[in-house]
């Protein structure tokens, strides 16, 4: 039993592994704060009408935010991993909540920017205010007069109300912007204990020492840099003999001209190699020496993703 659950909340160390995920998550948040900054300056504009106030308060907290989730999922690579691997083998070498926490994983990166968005907003409380402010109890409020109701409440943020009303506008504007900004902190306060939370089954899952999983973060981070690196020299070497073999010369530059004569290029991978590299990657020992991604996998000539006598599944890792 402690196996399983050490090897289904190991995944949880997908979002916390690298600094380099933390800085980049640290600047989309603060990418979010200046952009709903902007929004609230130039685009908000609550209609102060009733019923109009609620849909357009929750949407200019909620359209944004859902929006900027989508972006996180869509420009995450491990999002296209998964789908390559649906595609391509299934998830049969994953047990239910294994997949659970690679959905998790994926979701929680993505959800960085629009639970800042959310957290800004409801600090503001400029929407919250639009959208909650017909809604409150006349009968709340001390000697408010008897003849008014959820209209001239609905245009309390718009400040568009007879004379006599300015100082319930105060009271109501006041109550409202507590109950955002105290929701806007337990916000913070839940995401920062699941943070926490996180962190700690992630040390405590972890099979690995230490110092193997920071030389793992650092061997993942310049694979994928040289893999890239590479691949677009590649690339360019490959698209220049396809043209000079097309017109019979290529305009090249000197620095591409020298690329061309230090790596000579015969041809392309074969498919069957772009898919056994490609997918989301299982970590696993074979003989007792680790195997640290799928590129790593296929250069040592392991076949196979699921468990065998010679090697031992340890963490779900997308890479």
């Amino acid at each position: 039993m402690a196996a399983l659950v050490a090897e289904n909340f190991r995944f949880l160390s997908l979002f916390f592994k690298s600094k380099d995920v933390m800085i980049f998550n640290g600047l989309v948040a603060l990418g979010t704060v200046g952009s709903e900054e902007l929004f609230s300056v130039v685009a908000f504009n609550c209609p102060c009408s009733p019923a109009r106030n609620y849909i357009y308060g929750l949407a200019a907290i909620g359209v944004p935010a859902l929006a900027l989730f989508l972006i996180g999922v869509i420009l995450n690579n491990h999002t296209w991993n998964l789908v390559a691997e649906c595609h391509k083998r299934g998830v049969k070498n994953f047990s239910a909540a294994a997949t659970f926490l690679l959905f998790g994983s994926i979701l929680g990166r993505a959800a960085v920017a629009p639970v800042t968005w959310s957290v800004i907003s409801l600090l503001r409380g400029e929407a919250y205010i639009c959208a909650l402010s017909e809604f409150v109890r006349p009968s709340s409020l001390d000697k408010f007069p008897a003849e008014y109701g959820a209209d001239v409440l609905a245009r309390f943020p718009c400040k568009d109300m007879p004379a006599n009303l300015t100082k319930f506008r105060e009271e109501v504007t006041r109550r409202l912007r507590y109950e955002s900004q105290l929701f806007g902190w337990l916000l913070i306060g839940i995401v920062a204990v699941l943070i926490f939370l996180t962190k700690c089954l992630k040390h405590c899952c972890s099979p690995l020492s230490y110092r193997q999983e920071a030389y793992w973060t650092q061997y993942r981070s310049n694979e994928d840099k040289l893999f890239r690196r590479t691949a677009e020299v590649h690339s360019r070497i490959l698209a220049a003999k396809n043209v000079k073999q097309f017109f019979g010369f290529v305009a090249l530059d000197k620095e591409e001209k020298e690329l061309v004569q230090e790596f000579p290029v015969e041809g392309v991978q074969p498919s069957p190699q772009w898919n056994a590299i490609t997918g989301v990657y299982i970590y696993r020992e074979n003989k007792g020496f680790p195997l640290y991604s799928r590129l790593h996998k296929w250069a040592k000539g392991v076949e196979g993703n699921g468990p065998s006598p010679e090697g031992h599944e340890m963490v779900f890792l997308a890479s």
